[in-house]
């Protein structure tokens, strides 16, 4: 698995029309660590850039599987995810993102309180509505999307705090749909919006609606396929006892978008992570000290280039890059702009060679094998 770093030939294949991949050497501050970039030229008009993910928010898939299924050419893991829920013993852990995600034009999901974030500590300025998105015009950029909702009943509107989200405000109500898949909704009560670790609340309400109408209660949140045509609306606290006023057979209208606080464009491709280098400046106060393998994604040329750029994984080169030293590389590879996205063992590009019928995983994914993430950025050429 992985191309072998070691004595790598320099140099640089074409993927596809406008798709390229290359790897090299940098000399980091705790050694030598191995790269691997695909860069991706969004004027060709072959080119389109898409989210991979299983078909569901909530589930996890090896990113060579996720690219093969999807018909992509080159792609690299995504943003950061609940990978484990040790402190809550008893709740199934999720492996739904932190940030929101859109595929194809449709919203899956919004961001969890940054209290709730899995993932390394954000650099000052940051936060989970953080997105690198590319829009229906084919530019790339970085932006944040907000979640604006609404769930609305005969005796009013109560605001809407969550969508296919594996944590929801305190107090807030969440709408889960058909795109959740079937893991345990409990996890969404759980922690506080300072406190991942906090205990799960002991006040839930939740309320299914199929075709506008409540069909079922519980005073526990559920598991299970939710059908299309029906949302599940999970409430803890205050918005519990909002949720508990709802009987079998009311109308209730559930409204949920993503709102982009930067572009009026909307976006085909978004998916979380935080942003390193803005306006060719790396992020005031990035850390430089401690050392891992990465994956990142640098916007170039007016948001007409992206660059997917991982570290390589092997033993030889484990010691990898400080967020700072990964903010230096984009930037010296062109991009104005940069994304970090999760790294360590979830770190992999994989890349199909040409005339190939399936990727190949370019890096050596520092686990020894692929592992499981919940989504990923998929480049795709229709030549």
């Amino acid at each position: 698995m992985g191309a072998a770093p070691a004595g790598a030939v320099p140099g640089t294949t074409r993927l596809a029309p406008g798709v390229t991949y290359r790897q090299f050497d940098i000399t980091a501050a705790r050694g030598v660590t191995h790269a691997h970039v695909v860069v991706v030229d969004l004027r060709n008009t072959h080119v389109r850039v898409n989210l991979l993910y299983p078909g569901a928010v909530a589930a996890r898939e090896p990113v060579s599987e996720l690219a093969d299924s999807a018909g992509a050419v080159a792609g690299v893991n995504g943003d950061f995810f609940n990978i484990t829920e040790t402190q809550h013993p008893g709740v199934a852990a999720t492996g739904s993102t932190d940030g929101p995600a859109i595929a194809s034009g449709v919203a899956l999901k919004g961001s969890v309180p940054d209290g709730q974030r899995f993932g390394p500590a954000l650099p000052p300025g940051t936060n989970t509505r953080n997105v690198l998105g590319v829009g229906i015009d084919r530019v790339a950029r970085l932006d944040s999307l907000t979640l604006k909702g609404t769930v609305g009943t005969p005796e009013g509107r109560m605001p809407l705090g969550g969508f296919n989200q594996y944590a929801l405000p305190v107090n807030s109500i969440g709408a889960f749909t058909t795109q959740w898949g079937s893991v345990s909704r409990v996890r969404a009560t759980c922690g506080t919006d300072t406190n991942r670790a906090a205990a799960c609340s002991t006040d839930t309400y939740e309320v299914t609606i199929r075709h506008a109408r409540v069909v079922s209660r519980s005073n526990t949140p559920g598991s299970g396929a939710i059908a299309a045509g029906t949302t599940v609306l999970v409430g803890r606290e205050a918005g519990a006892r909002q949720l508990r006023k709802l009987s079998v057979g009311e109308r209730v209208q559930v409204l949920h978008r993503l709102v982009a606080s930067r572009s009026g464009v909307p976006y085909r491709f978004a998916l979380g992570g935080y942003p390193v280098l803005r306006g060719g400046r790396p992020l005031a106060s990035l850390d430089n000290a401690t050392s891992a393998v990465r994956t990142a994604v640098g916007i170039a040329q007016n948001g007409h280039r992206l660059l997917l750029f991982a570290t390589d994984g092997a033993v030889a080169y484990r010691s990898g890059l400080t967020i700072a030293e990964v903010a230096a590389e984009m930037k010296k590879l062109g991009s104005a702009d940069a994304f970090s996205l999760d790294g360590g063992g979830s770190t992999t590009l994989v890349a199909r060679a040409p005339g190939a019928s399936a990727v190949t995983v370019r890096n050596h994914p520092s686990g020894g094998a692929e592992r499981p993430v919940p989504n990923g950025v998929g480049i795709f050429s229709t030549r």
